[in-house]
């Protein structure tokens, strides 16, 4: 089996990274992601290898594998093929099944988590014609569905928050009733954690709500649901600050908080047909109180804010919408600059924030020459720091991680994916090259790319963490060399239950192991160094909130300071029974 190169070449945009002074190899059969259904050749039909190299017989009707320099999205709904992101380059892709099950891309589980590894959508002509020309105006408005005046972003009236507090469980049995009201820690057993306490959502109507975002202070567990932000105290789940309530459903969120505890979130303009994503709000994670308030305008023509996209990079705020991107200053609202369109017809309007700014850039949308390509900004100015071409074909789909850059992309015409890590440089460092499927948890994301929805991920400089596809019982964590591509190490769940990654922190791999319906999950720590890679039990979840903690819809995971957090990221509308928001363990 032909291995890709260690170590890439630097690319110029214009083909897949080869050895110097080598010819390139055709994509050996058996090599790279995940194959779905290896008895069904079928879709994928062989791929010629770079420089007219010829085809290798896929055994038992495998359909071929693309090199390591263009293996499509995450863990997608198709898998990899022949033919990389890369430029120009056909490299050694990895074709994936077609449809749910494809790497990362895993059937749903249960109560838990019905989208469960599912990538984004890829959406056909309508969205294509979306990302034509960009533009933006801020504004504050009175949040009608028209979009309202055009005056300029200030504070709010009051700049408090005023809704009324919700009961929650401090899990000592003092809750309103029902499960708020259950003492969870009444027969807790020795050795098992201590629930700090757990908190029901709000209603939502019968059509479903989301519930985006959890954000962890040094005071307060925070989280946004339907038209609601709530705050609770670490330790004993009483409100922090008075419950915000919104004039319409929560749409968007910045995943990340600022270095002072600000976040961005947005809401609906109203609740016609002609609604837009496009009412922002500041709030201050310490005292809730609400800043300054914006709308987001329509830029050019189909250039929609209908649905955007919410970054932090320091203390600048990023909104993509479907062709543009405008940046603000999160302290103040105040306009900093409008990402531009540049080159062959490419408009920068996905965005992944963080320690970097990251912008994904749709080019030639509707010509001969389609592509994506990726570029580090500087989130003060906007200036391109580097700007790197994907292939013909590829959609950047998500980033695992932003520093170091790992990003997943997809080919919907040959139903490949594709794993790359990016030097700082912008330069390819590596693909991931051996044979698996992967299964992260993944939202859907529709009129715009949600480049940092995938949970289930964790890196640190030279390694990526990602949970495998056991489609039932005991997974794998597989940690990946980001300088090559090859597997360094990869541990099983100590349970039958799936594990995956959460964070990295003090030399561990932190994962939680999902629970079963006799026993509670618990939290390991996987040592990342040295030979010795067994998980280590650092907080048994008890087994009076099993039920609970086995309930929550596309869970969002945390933990911070020796705590462990669930949350909801979507709520169903179901009125049989009260639907979970969030879950808090300690010690």
């Amino acid at each position: 089996m032909t291995q890709p190169p260690d170590q890439p070449p630097q690319q110029d945009g214009f083909g897949a990274p080869q050895m110097p002074g080598q010819p390139p190899q055709a994509p050996q059969p058996g090599y790279g992601y995940p194959q779905q259904q290896p008895q069904q050749p079928g879709p994928y039909a062989q791929q010629p290898g770079p420089y007219g190299a010829p085809p290798q017989q896929p055994p038992y009707g495998q359909p071929p594998q693309p090199g390591p320099y263009s293996q499509p999205q995450q863990p997608g709904p198709y898998g990899a093929q022949p033919s990389g992101p890369y430029p120009q380059q056909q490299g050694y892709g990895y074709p994936p099944p077609p449809f749910p099950g494809a790497p990362g891309t895993p059937p749903p589980g249960g109560s838990r988590n019905p989208f469960k590894g599912k990538p984004a959508l890829v959406v056909g002509a309508a969205v294509a014609a979306l990302l034509v020309i960009g533009g933006t105006v801020f504004a504050v408005t009175s949040g009608d569905d028209e979009g309202g005046k055009k005056p300029v972003a200030k504070e709010s009236d009051d700049g408090k928050a005023t809704a009324s507090e919700s009961p929650v469980n401090p899990g000592d049995g003092s809750g309103d009733g029902g499960e708020e009201s259950e003492d969870f820690n009444a027969d807790r057993k020795a050795g098992e954690a201590k629930v700090l306490w757990y908190k029901e959502a709000p209603d939502a109507p019968a059509s479903g709500a989301d519930a985006p975002g959890m954000w962890i202070t040094s005071k307060a567990a925070v989280k946004a649901a339907y038209k609601e932000v709530v705050a609770y105290n670490i330790a004993d789940g009483k409100p922090t600050w008075s419950t915000i309530s919104l004039p319409q459903k929560v749409c968007a969120v910045t995943p990340q908080k600022t270095a002072d505890d600000k976040i961005v979130i947005a809401y609906m303009s109203g609740t016609s047909d002609r609604a837009k994503c496009n009412q922002l709000q500041q709030i201050d994670l310490a005292t809730g109180a609400q800043g300054w308030k914006a709308t987001v305008e329509d830029g050019k023509l189909f250039d929609s804010a209908a649905s955007i996209s919410l970054s932090l990079a320091g203390n600048t705020l990023m909104v993509g919408r479907s062709s543009s991107g405008t940046a603000y200053d999160v302290r103040t609202g105040k306009k900093l600059y409008d990402t531009q369109k540049y080159g062959e017809d490419c408009f920068p309007s996905a965005f992944a924030g963080g320690t970097k700014l990251i912008a994904v850039s749709s080019c030639d949308a509707l010509g001969a020459n389609e592509h994506d390509e990726v570029q580090e900004l500087d989130p003060a100015t906007g200036k391109v720091k580097w700007t790197q071409k994907f292939d013909k074909g590829w959609r950047v789909e998500r980033t695992y991680s932003v520093d170091p850059l790992v990003v997943y992309s997809t080919n919907d015409d040959k139903k490949a994916w594709n794993i790359s890590t990016l030097k700082p440089n912008g330069t390819f460092r590596s693909q991931v090259g051996f044979d698996e499927e992967f299964a992260p948890e993944c939202g859907f994301a529709i009129l715009t790319r949600d480049l940092t929805g995938c949970t289930g991920t964790a890196a640190d400089a030279n390694t990526l963490y990602l949970p495998t596809d056991a489609k039932s019982g005991a997974n794998e964590i597989v940690a990946i060399d980001l300088s090559t591509g090859k597997e360094k190490w990869r541990v099983k769940s100590p349970t039958e239950e799936a594990m995956q990654p959460v964070k990295v922190e003090g030399g561990n791999l932190i994962a939680y192991v999902e629970p079963s319906y006799d026993t509670a999950g618990r939290v390991v720590a996987i040592p990342t160094a040295g030979s010795a890679h067994t998980p280590k039990t650092v907080m048994q979840l008890p087994k009076s909130t099993i039920d609970i903690e086995d309930g929550f819809y596309s869970p969002d995971l945390a933990w911070v300071d020796g705590r462990f957090y669930l949350s909801s990221t979507r709520l169903t509308g179901n009125d049989d029974s009260k639907e979970k928001l969030m879950l808090a363990y300690g010690k």
